[in-house]
């Protein structure tokens, strides 16, 4: 294993380019499943990631032919026999579930290993599947798997509505399944995030006939088949934001190129709130921070799109130990989505978690310390932190980041940063026991 060394204290200045989005690019690479034999897929703009990788495995595994050549993805269905998606694969993440539709829709059945655990919390599939059985699909769990069965799908009006709101991952799968069911379908609470419009827009671009794009309402019009297509996986909004929030840790100058500003609304207005300033042009955002200045303290409130997105709680917590007095973050999508918090406490973070809300006291100054990222998104806060820190941090378990972020250390050190990727050559006992 890797871990990153971080000396802290450096304004970050620069250039930095977005790229493809990752929670977009995996549902996409899954839509390949919806091809009949010989018809391909050609995505533009792919990350080179841990994620994407993993998601390029599985699959093969289910008969997609798949060739990377850099940033491009040419996927090609060879052999639709395949319905399993193995456990040693879905394990490593969870996005995986996202075949299920798919497969069911194409090939008639599907045998899916259940997600399990995850570090930010419980993620149920359930809506995923009661959306499936109203497209009356017979489903089973047994021994770990979701087994699927339908001889076609027939279309049906199902609701999406959750706990914590739209599920994102479901509306995801139940789109694709309902674009060759039999007649119409209606998904009503739809997830409204730009990966779930891009999504759509891909479908039609395949020959799918998918209506109210961008609304609480999906409409489905069930075809027979689908056809190969050419697109361009959209920007990565996360990534953009953590670079962002990088900007103002460090109270830097940061421009921020291939970002989409009217995805971040929300963000960029609470960069404004933290006294950032913030300046917008066609596909790229500049962040200037307050160098010598305390950040302003701001309350944040995780909500579905076009809210404050729940992937960048984590970063802008980290920005917010810096900030001048008492700032909230309550958490309305993962209410267990605070591991970070207590490796942040390692630093001289002062945190107080009470349910799904954390009370964050702004610090002068972090002091750099051995951490342990749990998560992916927790884990680019540990970074940011480190960026301001006091010393030197030294971040463990790097493989979390690089499931969502492409060269992260390179691209921070471009910018000034002073961070290394080095072999982590303490033992798991001594790891565990600093981490």
């Amino acid at each position: 294993m890797d871990k990153f060394v971080i000396h802290g204290g450096r304004i970050l200045r620069g250039t930095v380019r977005v790229g493809g989005s990752k929670n977009a690019a995996l549902p996409m690479m899954a839509a390949s499943l919806l091809l009949e034999r010989g018809q391909r897929l050609l995505l533009r703009s792919v990350p080179d990631l841990a994620d994407t990788r993993t998601m390029a495995e599985l699959l093969t595994q289910l008969g997609v032919h798949v060739e990377r050549d850099g940033h491009r993805l040419s996927l090609s269905v060879r052999d639709d026999r395949p319905v399993i998606a193995p456990y040693q694969i879905v394990r490593t993440m969870r996005a995986s579930i996202c075949v299920l539709g798919p497969l069911l829709a194409r090939r008639g059945k599907a045998q899916v290993s259940l997600p399990g655990g995850c570090a930010i919390g419980s993620r149920p599939v359930d809506l995923h599947l009661r959306g499936l059985a109203r497209l009356k699909a017979r489903l089973t769990i047994d021994h770990g798997y979701i087994r699927a069965h339908a001889t076609r799908l027939k279309g049906a009006t199902t609701y999406l509505g959750g706990s914590f709101g739209s599920t994102v991952t479901g509306t995801g799968n139940l789109l694709m399944a309902a674009t060759l069911a039999h007649g119409d379908t209606i998904i009503e609470h739809a997830a409204q995030e730009p990966e779930i419009q891009e999504l759509a827009r891909l479908l039609n671009a395949m020959g799918a006939r998918v209506e109210g794009i961008g609304g609480h309402r999906l409409v489905i019009h069930g075809v027979d088949r689908l056809y190969g297509a050419e697109w361009t996986v959209m920007p990565d909004r996360i990534e953009a934001g953590t670079f962002m929030a990088a900007a103002a840790i460090t109270g830097g100058d940061v421009t921020v190129e291939n970002v989409r500003a009217e995805h971040m609304i929300a963000v960029l207005e609470t960069l404004r709130q933290m006294g950032a300033r913030v300046e917008e042009s066609t596909f790229t955002v500049r962040v200037r921070g307050r160098p010598g200045r305390r950040l302003e303290p701001v309350d944040i409130t995780t909500l579905p799109y076009p809210g404050f997105p729940t992937d960048l709680q984590a970063p802008f917590m980290a920005a917010l130990t810096q900030a001048r007095d008492i700032s909230v973050i309550t958490e309305r999508i993962y209410p267990d989505r605070f591991s970070h918090a207590a490796e942040l406490g390692r630093m001289g973070a002062r945190i107080t978690k009470q349910e799904s809300t954390a009370i964050i006291v702004g610090v002068r100054r972090l002091s750099g310390a051995p951490v342990m990222a749990s998560d992916l998104r927790g884990g680019a806060g540990l970074v940011l932190a480190g960026l301001a820190a006091k010393g030197c941090t030294e971040v463990r378990r790097v493989y979390h980041i690089q499931r969502g972020y492409e060269h992260l250390e390179r691209r921070l050190s471009a910018l000034g940063a002073s961070i290394r990727r080095v072999a982590d050559t303490a033992t798991p006992a001594l790891a565990a026991q600093t981490a």
